[in-house]
């Protein structure tokens, strides 16, 4: 059943909202655009109000207003996310919890921890350093704890130590009816019910409100290097990632990045590396077993004709470099401040079939004349294109959509999904029916079984 909320029902609920939480409630036009609208070619609806929450209670208070009010919710953390996942098409209120960024606590002998889900990343990182953990997703942004666990977030270190599926313990979920429930347990296995955290984790949303998560910690490596070499091609450095994962070679990270990013890097952040297809890869472990890993790593890359590692096993350098592969989407923004940026979009497929994609999205995009740097976490499959063009030029925009399009269909004739780490949101709603089929339908049984009346972030992922 779709949300039944007419202006008279949302008034109310703002009204009972700022009895709540006083002036923690923004009617502000430009409060509500901010939290109605990302960075990318996805449409925006503001919501009618944003209330910022500072607790489990409070969240819980606002979602009862709204369950009798009829009026939708929309979860908000950093804002960061690029699939239109918190835009707001139908109102509503938006939670934003990004003040619900409490470390609950720390068990540092279990190497688990509980936050809010306000927390972000490196907040947790610099809580965890002294006592020699760390959290590893690195989606890149300082994503909220929250928000990378609704979307099922990953990032660079996903090759080694997993997505958040594989680190998320547990859960607090306040769902579409007021009620809240706890999902898993401390333990590192269980056999017991239904695997409920796993359906909150990538649900984005549309199936409670997230407020606490349960995280597994790791401990933080006796030694790391980091290092970049340049291949004579695409092919060449996928190769060297598949021959590297073959072997069984626990790489932590490994990049690819091609010319037209390393071009953009190198303007951005200050750098000079060679411009050519390029492999940023770091190891973690001891002293011996990274200097082992690294070895047995240049082997491959040599035999795959990668040219010298530039290595850097300081902190400050390594670092240095990972931030310049992060800031990879702000560096292709400022080569091209006449255009508009699209799309920042992600596919994952199997990696024997990665380096085809990769030289097939690149043809295409040459052939349409189309600026698309790519960039990828090649050792799990995923890559990224940045899209940019004119949006007041339709044949440009027509032409973009359509190697948009065949990308996605691409990836999904390779065995592969229409997003790695990115998510549905309202973005990419359609593709997720051309990859699962009938089982949008179940997902939406799923649904309307937790949110009958279609309040929890209307219009997203495989809801109505």
């Amino acid at each position: 059943m779709d949300t039944l909320s007419s202006q008279a029902n949302i008034e109310r609920a703002i009204a009972a909202a700022k009895v709540l939480l006083g002036d923690r409630v923004s009617t502000a036009p430009t409060v509500r655009e901010q939290h109605g609208k990302d960075l990318t070619w996805n449409e925006g609806a503001p919501p009618d109000a944003v209330a910022f929450v500072k607790a489990t209670d409070e969240v819980q208070a606002l979602v009862k207003i709204c369950a009798h009010e009829q009026v939708p919710i929309i979860p908000f953390g950093a804002g960061t996310s690029l699939e239109g996942h918190f835009t707001a098409p139908k109102g509503g209120i938006c939670l934003d919890l990004s003040g619900m960024n409490r470390i609950i606590e720390v068990n540092s002998e279990d190497q688990d921890c509980r936050v809010e889900a306000g927390v972000t990343r490196k907040t947790i990182n610099a809580h965890l350093r002294d006592q020699g953990l760390m959290f590893p997703i690195d989606p890149g942004a300082d994503a909220t704890i929250g928000g990378m666990a609704s979307t099922r977030a990953s990032g660079t270190n996903a090759v080694r130590y997993g997505t958040m599926r594989e680190n998320v313990m547990g859960l607090t979920v306040v769902l579409a009816d007021g009620r809240v429930i706890k999902t898993g347990t401390r333990a590192r296995k269980s056999s017991s019910g239904y695997d409920l955290t796993r359906l909150f984790v990538g649900a984005e949303g549309t199936l409670g409100v997230i407020t606490e998560v349960q995280l597994k910690l790791h401990g933080i490596p006796e030694a790391a290097s980091a290092g970049v070499c340049v291949f004579p091609s695409i092919e060449a450095c996928c190769r060297t990632a598949i021959e590297t994962i073959q072997m069984g070679i626990p790489i932590a990270r490994i990049e690819l990045v091609d010319s037209e990013h390393v071009k953009a890097i190198n303007a951005y952040s200050k750098l000079s590396m060679t411009v050519a297809p390029t492999l940023f890869v770091e190891f973690h472990g001891t002293t011996a077993g990274v200097a082992e890993q690294a070895a047995r790593f240049g082997e491959i890359a040599a035999g795959n004709g990668g040219g010298t590692f530039q290595w850097a096993t300081q902190e400050e350098e390594r670092l240095k470099l990972w931030q310049a592969r992060h800031d990879a989407f702000w560096a292709t923004k400022a080569m091209k401040p006449g255009k508009q940026e699209t799309s920042a979009t992600d596919v994952c497929v199997p990696i024997s079939k990665l380096a085809e994609c990769v030289v097939e999205t690149q043809k295409d995009l040459a052939a349409n004349d189309i600026y698309g740097p790519i960039i990828g976490h090649v050792g799990d499959g995923n890559f990224h294109v940045v899209l940019f063009c004119d949006p007041a030029n339709a044949d440009e925009v027509k032409r973009v959509k359509a190697v948009y399009d065949r990308m996605i269909n691409r990836a999904l004739a390779a065995g592969g999904t229409c997003t790695g780490e990115h998510g549905i949101g309202s973005g990419k709603r359609d593709y997720l029916r051309r990859e699962h089929g009938e089982g949008v339908a179940v997902m939406r049984q799923i649904k309307l079984a937790l949110d009958p009346f279609n309040l929890m972030n209307p219009g997203k992922n495989a809801g109505p």
